[in-house]
């Protein structure tokens, strides 16, 4: 490792992603999981957690090249069946309130070349047998949190120019600590301020309560509704106990959920997303009342076609989000491959399930209130990227009476 200070940095990182990603208090239970490949980071959140007062920190390990090997030659019934062991852990962490630490550093072509069926497959099993996970998750009733780290196949894709691997991976863990601003004086302090930043530009959204969303664009011309009593929310996020977390570090959105009976009009792609192992790029979509009715990719088409047909919800909209194009991200110039980070670098959707909090009391209703309130309800949710320097957006009231919300891609 090259990069100078970083055993510093790292225990910064830890410290940041403990405090202010999942804010550990006493007697919580703690759950990382993180990849094999990221042993030192895994240790200092552990122990940082425990100094925090954790009851318990659980470890779930990962592994590129174990999950290439289960895709590939695990039998069909293996592949479609979670065992209960796994469906039992989910809800252990749920009736204990677990905070959750996802660490991210994989391979965006970690499955390149395995049967995109087969990962399909084993995605919507997982989908249905872990729902009730996914669904506190989106109510937002523990804390959770998504951080990165810099693995080495993941650099090489980031950083091919560079010149050896040790070279490429300083450059990526520099860049995961300056958009984490992990490199500043206090981190923790430089958090708080950018929670309130975005906080407060949410809540000039939720006063306006627009009813739909114009995006415009090369190749873009989208219509999105928004439900009635809609939220908008940006920074961080309140667990049921009433405690602040961070769910993404890096964060430099503000969204909230579509209304997705009404989305039409044609959006375009514009940086690449990296999805079950693959990387898809050049995606077009053509949306009619809500759903998705035709869809291409120039790269990744096979596996794009595979996302939409997890359910009904996956050809529809679950996320809207506004990211100006100054954002630290995008003007970095590095197109991270990986959806953490560059979702903080444009304007996205997702498609899939919407955030059960996006809507006035919305963790509080049934899987059907949320349905019939407008919110996408889907196994999936996964984000792509559509923002430009180039994009207008207007907020349309009810009266039909347009504001301009943004303006060459940047806040107007």
């Amino acid at each position: 490792m090259t990069l100078a200070n970083f055993s510093t940095l790292l225990q910064k990182y830890a410290e940041l992603i403990v405090k202010t990603g999942v804010n550990v208090q006493k007697s919580h239970t703690v759950v990382v999981q993180v990849s094999v490949d990221q042993r030192q980071l895994a240790r200092l959140i552990v122990k940082e957690a425990y100094q925090a007062g954790a009851k318990q920190v659980l470890v779930q390990w990962n592994d590129d090249i174990i999950s290439r090997e289960f895709y590939l030659h695990a039998d069909d019934d293996i592949l479609t069946t979670i065992p209960q062991y796994r469906i039992d852990e989910t809800l252990y962490w749920i009736e204990n309130d677990a905070s959750r630490i996802s660490v991210v550093s994989q391979n965006p072509d970690a499955l390149a070349g395995v049967d995109t069926q087969r990962v399909a497959a084993y995605q919507a099993a997982a989908g249905k047998a872990l729902v009730a996970l996914r669904q506190t998750t989106q109510s937002n009733k523990n804390s959770w949190t998504v951080v990165a780290a810099a693995g080495p196949e993941w650099a090489a894709k980031v950083f091919p120019e560079l010149s050896d691997s040790d070279a490429q991976v300083a450059a990526l863990w520099e860049a995961i600590f300056n958009a984490a601003r992990v490199d500043t004086d206090d981190p923790i302090a430089a958090w708080q301020a950018h929670d309130h930043t975005l906080t407060a530009k949410a809540e000039l959204l939720n006063h306006e309560q627009f009813d739909a969303l114009h995006y415009r664009a090369p190749g873009t011309d989208l219509i999105v509704g928004l439900p009635k009593n809609h939220r908008w929310e940006g920074g961080g996020s309140t667990n049921s106990r009433g405690e602040r977390f961070m769910a993404n570090m890096p964060t430099e959105e503000v969204f909230t959920a579509p209304d997705a009976r009404r989305i039409d009009g044609t959006v375009v792609s514009t940086k690449p997303l990296s999805y079950a192992g693959s990387t898809i790029s050049g995606m077009s979509f053509t949306f009619k009342d809500g759903k998705v009715v035709d869809a291409s990719a120039e790269q990744g088409e096979d596996v794009l076609k595979h996302l939409l047909a997890i359910d009904d919800g996956a050809k529809s909209l679950g996320e809207v989000a506004l990211v100006p194009h100054r954002s630290p991200i995008s003007q970095s110039g590095i197109t991270f491959y990986n959806t953490l980070f560059d979702e903080n670098a444009s304007n996205h959707l997702a498609l899939g399930s919407a955030y059960a909090f996006s809507i006035e009391g919305g963790t509080e209703m049934t899987e059907e209130e949320l349905a019939d309130a407008g919110l996408n309800r889907s196994q999936t949710h996964v984000d792509f990227m559509i923002g430009s320097e180039l994009m207008d957006i207007d907020g349309i009231r009810q009266d039909g009476s347009r504001v301009p919300i943004f303006r060459g891609g940047e806040w107007a």
